[in-house]
């Protein structure tokens, strides 16, 4: 499935920006020799996943001209399903921290209408910090009076692990329907066993989560697009995943390696709860506004009820959120 140009590709869009939290150990942030982010410039220029490699050890609303809901969205020829319009926050982080209501409220005059966040304890060494002195309540309305809604939040492994019932209870405080594990962070060297492992773990995650009206989720990276033993990761995870306590939110950016969305919400129907959203440009190898890239849009949104995707949330650099919502409201 991955295409001729995949391996360069792979190389070229690992400035794709990825939500991973960092992991801690003994208390000590674990840095990298070869390349310290104590320099918050060189910070902000790394993805969320060479944040976690490199640095770490493991970090509206599509509006149509009538007043029906956006889901039921159609056009003269077939019908596409467009879930409201969202967007995850950690390309724009800076400015979130800095103005949280004002960063909102300009995303939501944009017209997105739905937001992923960043789980603040989780992410605190990445710049989130400052948010941990919101309590769950005051975080949702802050959300609520910039017109949007709060669906989901990228946690870490290690943060379930030693706080589940607490962010639980941030979740279902704050509205959350659905929690995002964004990342194992096992190593390239990872066993099948491994992944397996990680997967079960996520399971029991997933129950208590259900117990308190909340979809356990897990995020993809290109990562889980490798192999072990023959077998690609993703359809590992597939099969070990139970489909009630754990459900996937896709990573379209996997575009750039050969891998389609479309082809996996049919492969693997009704075991998805969202979609980051992102295009690839083949003639100029970077990443591109929604609309401008390879990814095939309408194939992609039809496909979305098959797979059971509630929620989309870009997640691109900052200047391409205007183009991309334009180009959203324009199918």
């Amino acid at each position: 499935m991955e295409n001729s140009t995949g391996k360069n590709f792979r190389i070229l869009f690992k400035k794709h920006y990825f939500c991973e939290p960092i992991k801690i150990t003994n208390s000590v942030l674990l840095f990298s020799s070869q390349q310290p982010f104590l320099n918050l410039q060189l910070m902000n220029k790394l993805s969320r996943r060479q944040f976690i490699t490199t640095g770490a050890l493991g970090i509206g609303s599509a509006v149509i001209a009538s007043q029906m809901p956006l889901e039921l969205k159609t056009n003269s020829s077939n019908r596409i399903v467009i879930p409201p319009l969202g967007f995850q926050v950690w390309t724009i982080r800076e400015q979130l921290v800095k103005d949280f209501p004002g960063t909102l409220k300009m995303m939501a005059d944009l017209g997105y209408k739905t937001v992923e966040m960043c789980s603040p304890p989780g992410y605190q060494f990445a710049g989130f910090a400052p948010l941990m002195k919101m309590t769950a309540k005051e975080m949702r309305q802050i959300i609520t009076d910039a017109g949007l809604t709060l669906e989901s939040t990228h946690y870490g492994m290690g943060e379930f692990r030693d706080n589940l019932q607490d962010r639980i209870q941030f979740a279902a405080e704050s509205g959350q329907k659905q929690m995002i594990l964004s990342s194992f962070g096992l190593s390239d060297n990872a066993t099948s066993s491994d992944w397996m492992k990680a997967a079960d773990e996520l399971n029991k995650f997933g129950l208590e989560a259900k117990k308190a009206g909340i979809q356990m989720g897990f995020h993809n990276h290109h990562g889980e697009f490798g192999k072990v033993d023959g077998t690609l990761i993703y359809d590992i995870l597939m099969k070990q995943f139970d489909p009630e306590y754990v459900k996937m939110q896709f990573q379209v950016a996997v575009i750039s390696i050969g891998y389609k969305a479309a082809t996996y919400f049919e492969k693997y129907p009704g075991r998805f709860i969202s979609a980051h959203l992102a295009d690839w440009s083949a003639t100029e190898e970077k990443e591109a506004p929604i609309g401008k890239g390879i990814v095939d849009w309408k194939e992609f949104f039809n496909s979305l009820e098959k797979g059971g995707v509630k929620n989309i949330f870009v997640e691109m650099s900052p200047e391409t959120f205007k183009d991309s919502a334009i180009f959203i409201q324009s199918l």
